[in-house]
């Protein structure tokens, strides 16, 4: 039996930044993770091919790059480096033309003005505004509940950026909020293909917000990769746990925590193990491995997950599964017609209509007939990916979850179990996809790699059914209603010294460290009231 200030279950970015800020707080730190690597969603790998870093999971990494919770760890002092493409995103259309978000606001412009005269300048006054708004509003997002100070922060910048006609804007669904300010269809596709990145359905309110908060992020910070791979940004938050005292097991399953005189005082794992924590147990695990649900054998025992939780996890939604495919490519992306400029991250889909049924097909329960890819062009966003002329890609969509009967709105092939046959035969409908905006892409194929939800999940506990974010994204399940509405959003779990620290709490999905870097902040304050008493 070991004894520390801290356990940390599970060893993602949320959990690794927890244990980071604790032991920069001089607390003792135990971190323990079930895979042989740290890391979780953020990982890489060269099992594809020896000579190609894939990103097994995450890949681009916006908020990595506006989040406190990150930035703060000054990870470029434990040998952490960031590498962009020439261009942030791009959204090729059948008619040859692009969407480009370029980092330079000017140039993002100019290519919207050459579209549709009049949009350049409607897209710098949008920037112009986030300027204001931005700092504060992601502060608010990321923040804990309630969010005082960057509540002050947000409604001061809001009298000088718009007031209400702001707070519409922000409000109006990503599908409607490139018609509303723009005459071309560029910003739209933008925005609404950002948003895509999250299960909102695209014409829900709250759409529009993220799909703006990921655009604007990539207008002022980009959307950096990490050099080498995305593991290297594990990699270094694992070098700087370990230099500031704490210890890190892996291989080590946590089979429950340990509950006495009505508090967290533990973990067992599966080795039979028993980790004491004097003061806290942070989980970097889904809500749905924390406290159980239907079907779901939790870690806290359920005698003890209090009653208003235990109800509330009923009614716990998943966002949707994912179907990952990587390549190895012997040459560039050949597209029919070629971008302005390269952009590492392209999005895949005829227009906003096409995006919006897309993820509508999948919130019915059916398996896209055009899924909306999210791809990624590695070697052009950090060239150490792959040997010299060559592509490390990657492209994913989401596709149901299993929980429901569920139907194919293509031709009937893909039955939506998810066995090899499943993923093979929906990987080619999405090479066909990207075939006809880039003749030739399957001659250039070396090799392929399809990671169907079975194979996310086995990969990656917290990546349940194959869903990425912890839990829906809507606005049911989002702020103070996350996880369950009896958590007001915050990462206190009813039971005394035990946080939620995951993807599944507040503020949800994306590698930013928050809900890890929430769970510590509490636990620290928790602590030093019990001192006070």
């Amino acid at each position: 039996m070991t004894k520390h200030d801290a356990v940390v279950v599970g060893g993602g970015p949320n959990g690794l930044v927890a244990a980071n800020h604790l032991a920069d707080a001089g607390w003792s730190v135990l971190l323990l993770e079930a895979q042989d690597e740290v890391g979780g969603g953020v990982a890489s790998d060269r099992e594809l091919h020896p000579d190609f870093v894939h990103d097994t999971f995450s890949a681009f990494y916006p908020l990595s790059a506006a989040s406190v919770a990150l930035t703060s760890l000054e990870l470029e002092r434990h040998g952490l480096r960031w590498s962009h493409a020439p261009a942030v995103l791009g959204h090729p259309l059948p008619d040859g033309r692009w969407a480009m978000l370029h980092r330079d606001r000017e140039v993002t412009a100019r290519l919207m003005d050459d579209q549709h005269r009049g949009d350049g300048q409607a897209w710098l006054d949008l920037c112009g505004t986030w300027d204001r708004i931005g700092d504060p509003l992601v502060a608010g997002l990321t923040g804990p509940f309630p969010p005082v100070r960057a509540g002050v922060r947000v409604l001061a910048a809001l009298r000088g950026a718009g007031g209400l006609d702001l707070v519409r804007t922000l409000l109006t669904p990503a599908s409607s909020l490139g018609r509303h300010r723009f005459g071309g269809d560029a910003a739209g596709l933008l925005v609404s293909g950002n948003a895509g990145h999250a299960d909102i359905p695209v014409g829900a309110p709250g759409s529009g917000l993220f799909g703006l908060l990921l655009t604007m992020l990539g207008q002022t910070v980009g959307f950096p990769v990490p050099v080498g791979g995305a593991g290297e940004l594990a990699a270094a938050l694992r070098r700087r746990f370990e230099a500031a005292g704490g210890e890190v097991v892996t291989g080590a399953t946590v089979t429950s925590v340990v509950v006495e005189h009505g508090r967290a005082s533990g973990v067992r794992t599966q080795q039979g193990d028993r980790h004491d924590a004097r003061h806290a147990v942070v989980a970097d695990v889904s809500a749905l491995h924390l406290f159980g649900a239907d079907g779901w054998e939790g870690l806290l025992p359920e005698p003890h997950v209090p009653a208003r939780i235990r109800r509330g996890m009923r009614s716990f939604e998943l966002d949707p599964g994912t179907v990952k495919v990587d390549w190895a490519l012997s040459g560039p992306v050949p597209w029919a017609s070629p971008p302005p400029y390269a952009a590492g991250t392209v999005h895949v889909a005829d227009s906003v209509d096409e995006i919006a049924l897309s993820l509508a097909q999948v919130a019915a329960h059916a398996i896209p007939a055009e899924p909306f890819l999210l791809t990624g062009q590695m070697t052009t966003s950090d060239p150490t990916r792959s040997p010299a002329g060559t592509e490390s890609f990657w492209a994913y969509t989401h596709v149901p979850q299993s929980d429901a009967p569920v139907t194919d709105a293509g031709d009937g092939s893909v039955r939506g179990v998810w066995d090899r046959d499943d993923c093979e035969r929906f990987a080619d409908r999405m090479q066909a996809r990207i075939e006809r905006l880039a003749p030739g892409f399957g001659s250039r194929v070396i090799s392929r790699r399809v990671l169907g939800p079975r194979e996310l999940e086995a990969r990656n506990a917290n990546l349940v059914g194959g869903s990425l974010n912890g839990g829906t994204a809507q606005l049911h399940q989002e702020l103070v209603l996350r996880p369950v509405a009896a958590m007001w959003g915050r990462p206190e779990t009813g039971v005394p010294g035990l946080y939620l620290g995951s993807a599944s709490a507040h503020p949800g999905g994306g590698v930013h460290g928050a809900p890890g870097h929430n769970a510590a902040r509490a636990a620290q304050l928790h602590r030093r009231a019990r001192l006070r008493r």
